[in-house]
């Protein structure tokens, strides 16, 4: 997951966050309307596929994970995680976090080149940017063939092996790895990294993000 932001404090932020929006009547502050253009590194942005480029119909129940500091310090943290819905089908991604107790904190829709999202009042800045979740899941779950020719815009390149992906900058220092402990099916537009664990590092921020999928149904398109 690129961020653009500290999610450190993530558990003491939420809770207070989430004490304040109680106490403001629990609203939403929906944000503008924007392209399909998210920032993945300072001053750097790039479009992102479509949703028809995942291939296939989508629907899962996730766990979304954060954990910062160097390896060291990552074993001594306990990793906050962020519930998540994710639906895909041809014309759009919805995308949806929850609280532990079942509150929906972020929402987002992406759909005809637009990327819409809103996030529970006092959460600004406990959560990522929602369109940064979706960059997340989808640099993890499209084909590698649908970023290439973004990626390609801003000199950025994607590989793939076996159970890992590697994101490089334009300079060709190495972002990223995102790792999975499943295998996908070469040339078979199918979810099964989906099935079990991905972890994303993040080497150049210094933070780990895990998506473990609880569920998920596809359907051909």
């Amino acid at each position: 997951m690129i961020l653009s932001r500290t999610i450190k404090p993530f558990s003491s932020a939420l809770c207070a966050a989430l004490l304040l929006s109680a106490l403001s009547g629990c609203s939403s502050q929906p944000q503008q309307q924007q392209t399909n253009l998210i920032e993945i590194a300072p001053n750097v942005s790039v479009t992102i596929p479509t949703p028809e480029d995942l291939g296939y119909r989508l629907t899962a129940s996730q766990l979304i994970g954060a954990q910062w500091g160097t390896p060291a310090e990552q074993k001594q943290q306990q990793q906050q995680q962020l519930p998540v819905q994710l639906e895909v089908d041809p014309n759009k991604v919805a995308l949806a976090g929850f609280s532990s107790w079942g509150a929906r904190i972020l929402t987002l829709s992406y759909q005809n080149q637009m990327i819409e999202a809103s996030v529970l009042t006092g959460l600004e800045t406990a959560l990522p940017k929602p369109e940064q979740v979706l960059f997340n899941l989808m640099i993890t779950l499209w084909p590698v063939e649908s970023w290439q020719p973004h990626l390609a815009q801003i000199g950025w390149r994607l590989t793939e092996s076996k159970q890992q992906r590697q994101l490089f900058d334009a300079k060709g220092e190495l972002v990223a790895d995102i790792h999975y402990s499943t295998s996908s099916i070469a040339g078979v537009k199918t979810s099964a990294y989906l099935d079990g664990l991905i972890t994303f590092n993040n080497r150049q921020l210094g933070y780990t993000i895990t998506i473990k999928t609880l569920n998920h149904t596809q359907q051909a398109l």
